[in-house]
C-alpha cells in the first residue's frame, strides 16, 4: 500500500455542507504536491466542533483506491509498513 500525507483545515460550516450532501468529494494538496480527491465520508470520524484540522495519512492500494484514512497522531499511522 502507498501512503499519502495531507494537511487539512476544513471549517465547521464547510463540513456541514458535506453532511447536507452539497459536496461529496474533498480535494486537497498532499505534502508531496499531488492533488488528491477522496470521499468526504472518510472525514466523519475526525470531525470536531470546529471542523476537521490536522495531518492525515491516506493509504491507497495499487488501483489508487483509498483503504485507510488515519489522523497522523494515531499510533497506527506511524507504524512502518511490513
Amino acid at each position: 500500500m502507498s501512503r499519502i500525507v495531507v494537511d487539512l483545515a476544513i471549517s465547521g460550516p464547510e463540513m456541514l455542507r458535506y453532511y447536507r450532501g452539497q459536496g461529496q468529494a474533498v480535494v486537497a494538496t498532499a505534502r508531496d504536491g499531488r492533488t488528491i480527491r477522496f470521499p468526504a465520508r472518510w472525514l466523519r470520524p475526525h470531525v470536531g466542533r470546529d471542523g476537521v484540522h490536522g495531518t492525515f495519512v491516506l493509504e491507497v492500494d495499487a488501483q489508487h483506491r483509498l483503504r485507510r484514512f488515519l489522523r497522523a497522531a494515531d499510533p497506527a499511522a506511524s507504524k512502518s509498513r511490513a
